[in-house]
């Protein structure tokens, strides 16, 4: 049996790989100036009466149903003090219901607690918008509300929310769980008017490419007419295939490994800035004494703006004496952040995890195989890729030899696929959009919220 210090210490290792992505994801939606008729339309925003000495009116506390399990409460000058150092699993909170919200407007949304002694601010502190009508709330999980950011103790949320069309009411919930002997104060919360965020519409696309009886040198020039493609289309990003220059060809690894920078990044650099439009590819990568299956991300002015060295390697690969690499970075584009994975990865459901909890919203595959549709009962490359999308609340987009290269939402939905044709095949998505999953809410927020790491055996 673990200890519950044990577990602690697997909860702080989650936070500091998820708590720092989901407090900074560029979603579009962080709380703005309200709009002109931004007036507070929460009752006493400072949630206890000025003397200190009880809620303020509008205010109600929530508890759990089950007894023992309920937090302990108390008005201080400093706000609604929670904490059972007693009750390390009790759960309790504030709530207020504001009516005459309009469907289709939105509202920005704030909330301030002091944070001390908490292992996991991210899993044990929330605020929760539910969208309501006189029968009850729209959607059964809410909305969680970007935060907790932290600073000197301090745990700030903010987002900007636009109310569904059915919508006119808004319950905000101030939610506190799990504190072990840590201590939470709510000192402030805020709902105002506010302008709607605006949309984050970014063209993504995949190709599928084969080529036969090929050369390396014929390979390149193929791949770069698929970028021209793209780049007619409007893309912002374009990924390429795995391994593109050995595709089709009789040339061995050896001979097309290259530095990075080297002759075919350049090449591919003069297709990016011709185009305006980042791209993803995937090369041999010679440094030094050591080759890699990599991945190159280059922007729009043509530059390196990152690699990845592939993780995962199948026998076909380490025999051939490819080094794997050891760590999984995400970049920053003028749209977004991406993450990058090749082929073999996606067996491996920690590789995409990994890179959505380190802020990947969109994440790019070069692939040699395989996406097939479900064969015999058997799931096959197609519905993996659509899990590991929908298990991350990430886009996928994936560009394969064998299959059809995809673009995959977070729902786990194709929006695109190359359906056995050769080209680009591209989809238009909005990074702003939330897309919740029916009664359990959005995955992306909830989902690092609720690991349980500390349970999981080695």
């Amino acid at each position: 049996m673990k200890s519950r210090s044990s577990e602690r210490v697997a909860v702080v290792r989650l936070a500091r790989l998820f708590l720092p992505a989901l407090l900074t994801i560029p979603t579009g939606q962080g709380a703005g100036p309200a709009g002109p008729d931004g007036k507070e339309l929460i009752r006493h925003p400072g949630i206890v009466r000025e003397d200190g000495q009880a809620l303020a009116e509008g205010w109600l506390v929530w508890e759990a149903e089950w007894e023992t399990a309920r937090l302990k409460g108390e008005a201080t000058p400093a706000g609604w003090r929670f904490g059972s150092p007693d009750r390390p699993f009790a759960a309790g909170g504030l709530q207020q219901t504001i009516d005459g919200i309009h469907g289709g407007r939105a509202y920005a949304v704030t909330a301030r607690c002091r944070i001390a002694g908490v292992a996991e601010p991210l899993s044990s502190v929330m605020v929760r918008v539910e969208w309501m009508t006189d029968a009850g709330p729209l959607h059964p999980a809410g909305i969680l509300v970007n935060g907790p950011r932290l600073q000197d103790g301090e745990g700030r949320f903010s987002e900007i929310l636009v109310a569904p069309a059915d919508a006119t009411r808004l319950r905000l919930s101030l939610e506190t769980r799990w504190l072990h002997e840590g201590t939470v104060v709510w000192r402030a919360a805020s709902v105002r008017p506010a302008e709607a965020p605006a949309p984050r519409r970014v063209k993504v696309g995949a190709v599928y490419l084969r080529p036969f009886n090929s050369t390396p040198e014929r390979n390149l020039e193929l791949w770069c007419e698929q970028v021209d493609a793209a780049g007619r289309l409007g893309l912002d990003i374009v990924c390429l295939s795995e391994a593109i220059l050995s595709v089709g060809t009789p040339a061995t690894t050896s001979a097309v490994a290259e530095p990075v920078p080297g002759p075919t990044v350049r090449r591919l650099g003069e297709a990016a800035r011709r185009n305006r439009l980042w791209i993803v590819a995937g090369v041999m990568e010679r440094d030094g004494p050591t080759l890699y299956n990599t991945a190159v991300l280059l922007n729009r002015d043509g530059e390196l703006a990152g690699r990845y060295r592939k993780v995962h390697l199948p026998r076909e690969e380490w025999r051939k004496g490819i080094t794997p690499g050891d760590d999984y970075p995400v970049f920053q584009t003028d749209f977004g952040v991406v993450g990058i994975q090749i082929c073999y990865d996606y067996f491996f459901p920690e590789t995409t995890r990994i890179l959505a909890g380190r802020g990947a919203e969109i994440v790019l595959a070069p692939t040699w195989g395989t996406t097939f549709a479900d064969a015999d009962g058997r799931v096959e490359g197609r519905t993996v890729c659509r899990t590991r999308a929908r298990d991350n609340g990430v886009y996928l987009v994936t560009s394969v030899y064998d299959g059809d290269s995809l673009v995959i939402d977070p729902l786990g939905r194709v929006l695109a696929t190359s359906g056995g044709a050769t080209g680009v095949f591209h989809a238009t998505i909005d990074l702003a959009e939330r897309q919740p999953l029916w009664w359990v809410g959005e995955w992306r927020s909830l989902q690092p919220r609720h690991r349980r790491p500390g349970t999981y055996p080695p």
